[in-house]
């Protein structure tokens, strides 16, 4: 359901081999699962208003709000236009396709003269919550589907401008260029670069430290350990490792409501996007979490990462904030950058 990455032109010729994919939920990304179930032709649809009340009252589809009882029949020459849902199959009940009486045997009081012999069609166990989830199902029985248009247009490839993506790259380069600097120094080579949205500007550039200062600071932890320094906190010195800077102050304070307007600067990432070459661990997505990032986005997947292939904690439904995720920013070059490291993120 991803799109293939595209090669498109930037504003000054350039060639972008990359394309921006959207990291999804395990439930947007899994396959549609269907259900069997009994429908019948309508023989007067002027009793199709009465017959699907009936239905609800005495065959109610439980769990499946998201199923329209009622579709247009698929052979267009039949004589009969409308076909409805009678109730989901039990297989264990009947070998074959069971009657109407059978069907409706001590369901409750229900005129069934307007319906005709039943059949077994196949309909969504869930509601979809992508379009191509949405499209599969409706193959087979109509349903509802409130669409997410971001989701959709991410999904096309389409989500974001040649303009951004050019400046993508340009955030993805630096945060390269620190993951060389902090190689060449002996560390693992990831980098990662905190940009600030709105106007563009970086914040913080950093690279992987897990052998000098301590253990914990992986890229990610870096650039976060930085951000907290141009906020008057962070815990670590950087004096010996160049690449790793606190670039540029916060600009955009906020007043609070409970203090009548006090200005404080925001909770250390709120609002703020990072750029890592390599996908994040477990302890660098659940820093990420904690300090309140808008959106990640990352070159290359790994093995046990956090935000895709092994895990996807910025999807899980019972943590108090969620971020968005992309994948494949210069995928090509960053896959090059892995290489030069026999170590793990």
């Amino acid at each position: 359901m991803e799109p293939e990455c595209k090669r498109r032109k930037t504003g000054t010729g350039a060639l972008l081999s990359w394309d921006v994919v959207p990291v999804l939920s395990p439930e947007q990304c899994q396959d549609v699962e269907l259900l069997e179930a009994y429908a019948a032709p309508i023989f007067n649809k002027r009793e199709t208003s009465r017959l699907v009340k009936e239905l609800a009252t005495v065959c109610p589809l439980a769990g499946l709000p998201h199923i329209k009882r009622v579709r247009a029949c698929p052979d267009k020459l039949s004589p009969h236009p409308l076909e409805v849902l009678i109730c989901l199959a039990d297989h264990k009940a009947h070998q074959e396709v069971p009657s109407l009486d059978m069907l409706l045997a001590g369901a409750g009081p229900i005129d069934s003269s307007s319906l005709g012999r039943p059949f077994l069609v196949r309909i969504a166990a869930r509601p979809p919550l992508t379009r191509q989830q949405f499209e599969k199902a409706s193959r087979h029985w109509p349903t509802s589907f409130h669409e997410d248009k971001q989701v959709t247009v991410a999904l096309r490839g389409d989500l974001f401008t040649e303009e951004r993506k050019t400046r993508m790259q340009t955030y993805m380069e630096l945060a390269i260029q620190a993951a060389v600097a902090g190689q060449a120094q002996g560390m693992e080579a990831v980098g990662a670069v905190l940009v600030e949205p709105d106007s563009g500007s970086v914040l913080t550039v950093g690279h992987d430290c897990r052998y000098g200062p301590s253990p914990l600071l992986h890229a990610v932890m870096v650039c976060i350990d930085l951000a907290a320094h141009g906020q008057g906190g962070g815990t670590y010195k950087y004096k010996d490792y160049l690449a790793c800077r606190f670039v540029r102050a916060v600009s955009g304070v906020h007043p609070t409501a409970e203090e009548g307007g006090h200005e404080e600067l925001p909770y250390i990432c709120t609002g703020y996007d990072l750029y890592v070459t390599r996908e994040p661990c477990v302890m660098c997505a659940m820093a990420l979490v904690h300090s309140r990032i808008r959106r990640v986005f990352f070159g290359v997947p790994t093995p046990d990462g956090a935000l895709g292939s092994r895990y996807k904690i910025h999807t899980q439904k019972d943590l108090n904030h969620h971020y968005e995720v992309f994948r494949g920013v210069m995928a090509h070059e960053c896959e090059q950058l892995s290489n030069r490291t026999a170590g793990t993120f």
